[in-house]
């Protein structure tokens, strides 16, 4: 069996305007997808709904696919790591 679902690791810059003050906040996130624009489209909803970003307050600098031992997440991690999921 083929393994369909990667890992990517997408970096990128947030607008975070605390008051007057504006600035480019760095970011860098892992998460699991089956396609590029999917992991993008995951990390822009997270980041929407997390922290009240606009899309056109995020911009996404890299989007990498990445391999299981180069993974910092430890939720990603452990979710690589489950081979099968019992619901009782």
């Amino acid at each position: 069996m083929s393994r369909d679902v990667k890992i990517y690791r997408i970096t990128g810059l947030a607008l975070i305007s605390p008051g007057r003050l504006r600035r480019w906040q760095k970011f860098s996130v892992e998460v699991r997808a089956v396609r590029k624009e999917d992991a993008v489209e995951r990390v822009l909803s997270e980041l929407g709904s997390r922290h009240k970003l606009k899309r056109s307050h995020v911009k996404i600098l890299s989007v990498e696919e990445i391999d299981v031992s180069e993974v910092r997440s430890k939720f990603v991690r452990d979710l690589e790591a489950v081979d099968r999921w019992y619901i009782e």
